[in-house]
């Protein structure tokens, strides 16, 4: 089973370590977190991670902001519901009442391909190690 670590969870509760830019071997993105001035121009000018009421929280997370949800936390998380099965808004409201670690250890096992035991891309259907069909495969 992969796992994955606090640094990789964003602020909007996207899990980087899941995310196809992280995962891939060229031009690959560090993740949310880790500031470096090679990364794409989305990712150091994202809206959400240079929100000034992120600032103002003790964890870090969209979700123990005074605004939660606010408008681009919800639209992003109404994209990933239709496109990637995902909910930013489900992931910021499960480390709010059971933690990170809890919440690692869920994505630890939703993310893992049942095939391989790689990590599933929420941006794909299908693995990217084994190229198995994960569109029946709940995540």
């Amino acid at each position: 089973m992969v796992t994955f670590d606090k640094s990789q969870i964003a602020p909007c509760g996207m899990n980087c370590g899941t995310c196809i830019a992280y995962l891939r071997d060229k031009n690959k993105c560090t993740g949310c977190r880790i500031s470096e001035t090679e990364k794409p121009k989305t990712r150091v000018r994202c809206i959400v991670k240079n929100c000034i009421y992120l600032k103002e929280t003790d964890s870090e997370f969209c979700g123990n902001c005074n605004v939660f949800p606010c408008k681009r936390i919800t639209q992003l998380d109404k994209r990933y519901q239709i496109k990637y099965r995902t909910s930013f808004i489900f992931n910021l409201q499960m480390i709010n009442e059971k933690g990170i670690e809890s919440f690692l250890e869920f994505e630890s096992k939703r993310r893992t391909c049942p095939a391989c035991g790689k990590v599933v891309s929420v941006h794909r259907k299908k693995c990217l190690s084994c190229n198995n069909d994960l569109t029946n495969y709940a995540l």
